[in-house]
Formats: C-alpha cells, structure tokens, sequence
C-alpha cells in the first residue's frame, strides 16, 4: 500500500495543515490561504496515476506523477484564468486518490490535466509554450489542456485561451510523462469574433519524428482529425498560418488528444 502526503506550507516552508492515508488522502484546510502559500502532494509510488484534486471548484485529474508535487496558490492576475470562487474562502478540499487500473487502461482524453501550473514538475500532462501573451495567466498553455472550452469570447475565465502575441514562430507543447498511444486530436479554436482571427492551417509535430498537417475552418466548434495510432511521449503544435482576416489575434481554447496507455 502506497502512502499518500499533502501539506499546505507557507512561504518560509512551515506546515499549515497535512494529512496522510493509504492509498487516498483528504486534507480539509480550515484557513484562508496566504501569497506563497503553497500545496505539496507526495506520494510513495511513483510513474503512476493518482486522481488529484488541488481545489474543489476546479475538480479533478486523473494525472500521471513521476515525482513530488509543490502547486502554489495562486493570487491577483495569477489566477484570472480560473474561477474567481477557486482558493477562496477558509474551507478548502484537496484530495489524492491512486486511480484504478481500469480508469487508465482504457481508451480516454490523455491530455487534460485541470492542476497544470507554470513551474509545477512531475504532473502530466503538462502544456508550455515558447510565447503567452504579456505573460498572463489568461493566455497561459496551460489553458488549452484545463478542460474548459467557451471559445466565444477572450480573457478570464472561462474565456481563458493560449495566446500569442502576434508571434509569428509561435510553437505550443504537450508533454505526457511517459510513452502513450495516441490516434486523434480534436482543436477548439478561439471563436471570438470579429476581435479574433483564427488559423486555417497548423503542423502537428511528434515525438516519434512524425508529422501531420492540420486544416482548420472558422468557428469555435470541435475539429477532429484521426490518424493511424502514434507512440509518442509528447507533441507539438507550430506553424500556424492566420486566416485572410484583419484581426491579428487568433488563439487556441483547447486540444484534446485521444488514447491508451502503450
């Protein structure tokens, strides 16, 4: 039986709550949370999947970790890209679960991980990006893997997107952690018009060297594309080519990428 550990720290390290179980866990934090505040989750077996519930109004993951996690709570123009109830309040649920073998051994969405977060290591997937607009939260990556898919407008939550900044060279990344067998992605784009543009075209980069080139029409709707099943550890999204649109701003709400386990 694997133990199971979550900590609130603070800022300087102290412990503010913690709990541990087998197998599960459910910390029940009573306090407001305070800036560098932060949630760590360890856990004794590693390379596997827990289902991880950093806040309830977020809701949960089934995530693959490789090692310890430390998410910190986020604050201001942090946190615009969630729910304005997310973190709030001095009564917090956060829960770890080991998942099951049949709840990852099956065909299921590989890509959506709702406790992503810049700088957090060992929980997959994970999304990044070599641009966000301005830096901010509502532009994040991670924003196109969070499960939250209203393309109708832009901005915070739950209008939060990747965006570019007018990038040109503007690549977007998933990674997963370990080796799955992926056969179809669906893309929602960014449907916010008329301040939107959106891509007619993008090259989906993976990690086996494969290539495939995606065609994309106007609207926010879910555009699917299946191809023979791909082993791959992660992927990417470039070479995206804006449509004969004005607007300068085309953006990603989110890509799902379909599956098993190797």
């Amino acid at each position: 039986m694997g133990q199971i550990e979550i900590k609130v720290v603070n800022a300087k390290g102290e412990t503010l709550g913690a709990v541990s179980g087998q197998q599960e866990a459910a910390l029940v934090y009573q306090a407001a949370y305070g800036k560098g505040d932060k949630i760590v989750v360890e856990t004794e077996e590693k390379n596997t999947f827990f289902w991880v519930q950093l806040d309830e109004t977020l809701g949960k993951s089934m995530v693959y970790l490789t090692g310890r996690i430390a998410y910190g709570i986020p604050f201001g123009e942090g946190k615009l890209n969630l729910s304005p109830k997310a973190f709030e309040g001095e009564c917090h649920l956060i829960t770890v679960r080991k998942a099951r073998e049949f709840e990852y051994n099956c065909y299921r969405n590989l890509s959506e991980n709702v406790n992503d977060q810049h700088g957090v290591e060992n929980c997959f997937p994970h999304a990044s990006a070599n641009v966000e607009t301005r830096g901010e939260s509502v532009f994040a990556a991670m924003n196109a893997i969070d499960g939250v898919i209203a393309p109708e407008s832009h901005g915070n939550w739950p209008y939060q997107s990747w965006g570019i900044n007018r990038r040109e060279d503007a690549c977007w990344r998933l990674d997963f952690g370990r080796t799955v067998a992926a056969d179809r992605i669906v893309v929602h784009l960014r449907a916010d018009f008329p301040h939107d543009n959106w891509w007619e075209q993008g090259t989906l980069t993976f990690s086996d060297g494969s290539v495939i080139t995606l065609n994309w029409e106007k609207g926010g709707h879910a555009q699917e594309v299946c191809f023979e099943k791909k082993e791959i550890e992660w992927l990417e999204l470039s070479e995206l080519k804006k449509a004969d649109d004005p607007s300068p701003f085309p953006a990603l709400s989110q890509l799902t990428v379909y599956g098993t386990e190797k």
